[in-house]
C-alpha cells in the first residue's frame, strides 16, 4: 500500500495532504474564509453607526496601528482606510507563495470551517463567563468580560449591537494579523535565529510573550506608553485577554490564520450578543 503523502500545514503539525485539515489551514484559504469578513468590515465602519465608529476612541487598535504603519510609509488619504484590508490579503498570498501549498479551493469547505470556528469559540466564552462570575464574587471592579467591544476596542460612546459587531470582526482579522502572524512569526527568528535557543523553547516564548502583549494592548496604548483612559487595568481582564492569546497562538500553529481569526471574530460576535442579551438589560 502506498505510503500517504504529507504535508506541512502549520509549524507544529503534520496532516494528511489534501485532507481537510490541511488544505482549510492553508493561507489561500485564509483569503477566501476571511474575505467576507473584511468587506463586512469595512463596508460596516462606513455605512454601520458612522459617526461612533469613525473615532479613533472606539476604532480596533490594530487595525489604527496599521494605518499608521501605512501613513509612516507615505501611504494616505481614502486609499489608507482600504490598505490594510490589501496588507492582509497580500501577506497571506506571499505566506502561500513561499508555504508550497497547492493553491486549489474548495468551497464546500466554508461551512465546515465556519461551524468549527464557532465550535472553537465556546471555551473562549466559557472562560470569560468563569471569569467574570470569579471577578463579581471577588468585589473586583469588573465590568462584563465577555463585552466584545471591551475586547476589540474600546468606547467613548455606546455604539450599537450591530456596531460593536463590526468592530469584532475587525478585532479578529487585524489582531490576528499583527499579535499572531506578524509577531510570532518575528519572535520565533528573534529566539531561534539571534539568541540561538532550541525551536521548542523559542515557540513557548513566543507563544507567552504575544499572548502577554496581546493582553496589555488593551489597557496600553503602545504607541505613546500611556494607559487606555477608557479601559482600565484590570488584573481580571488581564488574565482573560492574555489566557485567550495563548489559546490563539496555540490555534493558529495547529489550525493556521484562517480558522484563527474566524474563531476570534465569532468569540466576538457571540459575547458581543450575550453581553447585549444577557448583562446589560
Amino acid at each position: 500500500m502506498a505510503k500517504k503523502q504529507k504535508s506541512t500545514a502549520n509549524q507544529w503539525f503534520d496532516f494528511t495532504r489534501d485532507s481537510y485539515l490541511e488544505r482549510t489551514g492553508r493561507p489561500v484559504y485564509a483569503i477566501v474564509f476571511l474575505l467576507p469578513f473584511i468587506i463586512f468590515y469595512e463596508l460596516g465602519t462606513i455605512f454601520i453607526n458612522t459617526d461612533v465608529l469613525s473615532q479613533t476612541e472606539i476604532r480596533v487598535v490594530a487595525f489604527v496601528w496599521l494605518q499608521e504603519f501605512l501613513r509612516y510609509l507615505g501611504f494616505g488619504g481614502k486609499f489608507l482606510w482600504v490598505m490594510p484590508a490589501l496588507l492582509v490579503i497580500v501577506i497571506l498570498l506571499a505566506y502561500q507563495l513561499v508555504s508550497g501549498k497547492r493553491w486549489w479551493v474548495s468551497f464546500t469547505d466554508i461551512i465546515p470551517m465556519t461551524l468549527e470556528c464557532i465550535l472553537l469559540a465556546v471555551p473562549l466564552i466559557v472562560l470569560s463567563l468563569f471569569l467574570h462570575s470569579s471577578a463579581v464574587a471577588s468585589n473586583w471592579s469588573a465590568q462584563c468580560i465577555p463585552a466584545a467591544a471591551q475586547s476589540a476596542a474600546t468606547a467613548q460612546a455606546q455604539p450599537s449591537l450591530l456596531a460593536d459587531i463590526v468592530t469584532g470582526i475587525g478585532a479578529g482579522i487585524y489582531e490576528e494579523l499583527l499579535f499572531r502572524l506578524i509577531l510570532i512569526c518575528l519572535l520565533m527568528l528573534l529566539f531561534q535565529d539571534v539568541f540561538g535557543l532550541s525551536k521548542n523553547n523559542s515557540i513557548v516564548l513566543a507563544v507567552l510573550v504575544s499572548a502577554a502583549l496581546f493582553g496589555a494592548h488593551h489597557h496600553i496604548d503602545f504607541l505613546t506608553g500611556r494607559p487606555n483612559q477608557t479601559d482600565f487595568f484590570d488584573w481580571w481582564k488581564f488574565i482573560f485577554r492574555t489566557m485567550a492569546g495563548v489559546y490563539f497562538a496555540m490555534l493558529f500553529a495547529i489550525r493556521g490564520f484562517g480558522i484563527t481569526a474566524g474563531t476570534h471574530a465569532f468569540y466576538d460576535i457571540i459575547a458581543t450578543l450575550i453581553n447585549a442579551l444577557v448583562f446589560t438589560r
